[in-house]
C-alpha cells in the first residue's frame, strides 16, 4: 500500500513537472533552467517561517517569499475572512463612484497609520501599478496646475520599482530595462548621493522635474541603506525645486523595518507613498498610492473632469478584508516590536558572520530586512553558491548580483523567534564554511 501511495506521488510530481515546462510561463525565471530541470520547487503548504514541497521537503523562508509574507505562512484567520467576505460582496467595481465598506475601512485605517498628512489611498493589485499609477498622478497633478513641462520623474540606481512599463523605466537596475526594447520617455537615474540629485536638476532644469522617487531603503537592488541625513536634505532639494517626493514603501511598509513605515526612521514624510506587499501580508494582491491632503484637495480643485486612471480590480472588496485582517494580526500580536528584537539579533549574527568568514564584508540591515556581503579573491561570483548550500541544509535566501554585487538578501517573516533566528544563522555559518571548502 506504502510503495502505491509513493509511486502516485512520484507520478503526480512528474505530471506537475511536464505540465509546468509545457504550460507556465515563470516570472523572473531562466526559461533554459525551467526546461532543462523542471520547476525548482513544487510548494504544496507552509506554516509559520517554513514552506514545504511536495517531495516533503521543509523549507525555512528567510526571505518571506518575495518580502511580503510579513505574518508568516498559515494564517487561517485571513482565508476565514476572505471566505465570509466572498460569501457576502465577492467583487464590486470602485467606478463612477461606488464603493462598499472593506475599501473604505481599509482607506481610513491606512490614513490612520501613515505619517503626516497622507490621508488618500489609490487601490492596486500590487507595487508595479501602485508605482505607475504615481507617475501618471504627479504628471496629471502638474498639467491642472498649468506646468504640463513638469512630467520628468527621478529614480535612484539600483533602485526596483517594479515591472510595468513605467515602474520598469523607474527601476534603477540595467538588466530589467534591458529586457524591453522600448521604455517609458522622461526617467531618470542619479547615485544615491545628494550631489547627483543637485546635479541632475542643474542639468534638466527643475521645472521640467515632476517627482522623485526612492525606496526608504533598496530591496531587490540589494538591501542598501541610503547614507545619513540622506532623505532629510531630499525633502529640502524637492521643497526647494517644486519637485514632488514619492516614497516607494512596497517592501518597507507595514513594519519590515521595525517602524511602521521606511520612512518613520527618518522624520520624512512624502508627498506621496506607494505601498503593496506587507498590506496583506501577500495573502491577497493589494497595492496602493497614498496622496497628501494637499493634492488630493487640489486635484478636486482644479479638476473639472474624470480621474481618467483605474483597474478592475482597484479596490477589491475580498482583498480589502483580508489586509484589514492582517493589520489586525499585526497590532494584536504587536510584531513591529518582533521585528525590532528579531532584526537586533538578525544583524548580530551577521556581525558574528562577517568575524568568522573572511569571505563576509558589508553586513547591514534595519529591522527583519538585511543583507550579507560577499568577496572574492577571483572575479567569482559567491552568493549563488552560499544559496545552493543553505538550500541543501534547509534555508531559503536570496543571491542579488545586480550591478557587480555579491549579496545575500533576507527578509524573515515578523513572527520568527530567537530560536528560528539562531538556526538561520548556523545554516548560513556551515554554508559559507562549505563553499569556503571549495574555493
Amino acid at each position: 500500500m506504502e510503495t502505491a501511495i509513493f509511486k502516485n506521488e512520484q507520478q503526480k510530481h512528474e505530471e506537475l513537472k511536464r505540465l509546468d515546462k509545457k504550460h507556465f510561463l515563470h516570472p523572473t525565471s531562466s526559461l533554459k533552467q525551467q526546461q532543462e530541470e523542471g520547476p525548482a520547487f513544487i510548494f504544496t503548504e507552509g506554516e509559520g517561517i517554513y514552506l514545504k514541497d511536495i517531495q516533503g521537503r521543509k523549507l525555512m523562508d528567510s526571505l518571506s517569499s518575495l518580502w511580503n509574507v510579513n505574518i508568516g505562512h498559515g494564517r487561517k484567520e485571513l482565508g476565514e475572512v476572505a471566505m465570509q467576505q466572498m460569501g457576502t460582496l465577492a467583487f464590486s467595481s470602485a467606478f463612477s463612484a461606488w464603493s462598499h465598506e472593506p475599501v473604505i475601512r481599509l482607506a481610513a485605517k491606512i490614513a490612520e497609520m501613515t505619517p503626516g498628512n497622507l490621508n488618500t489611498t489609490f487601490f492596486t493589485s500590487g507595487g508595479s501599478e501602485a508605482n505607475d499609477t504615481a507617475f501618471k498622478t504627479v504628471r496629471h497633478y502638474w498639467k491642472l496646475k498649468g506646468q504640463p513641462e513638469k512630467k520628468k520623474i527621478v529614480s535612484r540606481k539600483k533602485s526596483y520599482h517594479g515591472l510595468a512599463m513605467g515602474a520598469t523605466s523607474a527601476t534603477g537596475l540595467q538588466p530589467f530595462r534591458d529586457f524591453t526594447t522600448s521604455l517609458a520617455q522622461d526617467f531618470h537615474y542619479v547615485e544615491s548621493t545628494v550631489e547627483s540629485l543637485r546635479q541632475l536638476i542643474e542639468e534638466q532644469g527643475a521645472d521640467t522635474i515632476a517627482a522623485f522617487i526612492s525606496e526608504p531603503i533598496q530591496g531587490s537592488g540589494g538591501v542598501n541603506v541610503a547614507p545619513v541625513g540622506y532623505f532629510q536634505e531630499v525633502r529640502r532639494i524637492c521643497d526647494e525645486n517644486d519637485i514632488l517626493f514619492i516614497a516607494d514603501e512596497v517592501i518597507t511598509g507595514f513594519g519590515r523595518t521595525g517602524k511602521t513605515f521606511g520612512m518613520d526612521h527618518y522624520d520624512v514624510v512624502p508627498d506621496i507613498m506607494c505601498i503593496a506587499k506587507g498590506v496583506s501580508s501577500g495573502y491577497a494582491p493589494l497595492g496602493g498610492m497614498v496622496i497628501s491632503e494637499d493634492i488630493h484637495q487640489e486635484l478636486i480643485d482644479l479638476s473639472d473632469g474624470i480621474f481618467m486612471h483605474g483597474y478592475t480590480y482597484s479596490g477589491h472588496p475580498m482583498c480589502c478584508a483580508v489586509a484589514m485582517k492582517n493589520i489586525e494580526i499585526i497590532e494584536r500580536e504587536n510584531l513591529i516590536e518582533n521585528v525590532r528584537v528579531m532584526g537586533d539579533q538578525m544583524l548580530q549574527g551577521f556581525n558574528w558572520l562577517e568575524k568568522e568568514h573572511d569571505l563576509v564584508c558589508n553586513v547591514r540591515g534595519l529591522g527583519l530586512l538585511g543583507a550579507i556581503g560577499l568577496q572574492s579573491k577571483t572575479e567569482e561570483q559567491l552568493a549563488p553558491k552560499v544559496v545552493n548550500e543553505a538550500l541543501k541544509r534547509g534555508l531559503i535566501c536570496r543571491a542579488v548580483l545586480y550591478d557587480g554585487q555579491d549579496t545575500l538578501a533576507f527578509a524573515p517573516p515578523f513572527i520568527i523567534n530567537k530560536q528560528e533566528m539562531d538556526e538561520m544563522i548556523t545554516i548560513l555559518h556551515e554554508s559559507l564554511i562549505a563553499v569556503e571548502k571549495d574555493l
